[in-house]
């Protein structure tokens, strides 16, 4: 989470050399951290809440971009956060493994 708020506040962001690569970004780490939340919380309630939490997050960033002057804010960068978000959820537990009661069970 810490990273997803530092990258889209750098000065200096990551560069991605392809065609909206940033948006691509967008996507892989908002489905990452959505995918994670999912192995942690198992009931509806909660995971709604995450994803709410997340969007909202994924907009306020966006809404910040715009009054540091050396950031720009895009609509499509806060779809491609929903994006992110909605595929982390179709991949996360009940549809897959939860990894972490897994790693529990071995451990």
């Amino acid at each position: 989470m810490a990273a997803i708020v530092y990258l889209s506040l750098t000065r200096t962001p990551i560069s991605i050399p392809a065609a909206h690569g940033d948006k691509y970004a967008h996507i892989a780490a908002y489905a990452a951290v959505t995918f994670w939340f999912m192995q942690i919380y198992d009931t509806t309630r909660p995971r709604v809440i995450v994803v709410l939490a997340l969007a909202a997050l994924g907009g306020g960033l966006e809404i910040l971009q715009y009054f540091t002057g050396y950031r720009s804010m895009e609509a499509a960068d806060m779809a491609a956060d929903v994006v992110g978000i909605v595929i982390g959820w179709i991949v996360g537990p009940p549809r897959t493994v939860n990894l972490l009661d897994r790693v529990e069970k071995v451990f």
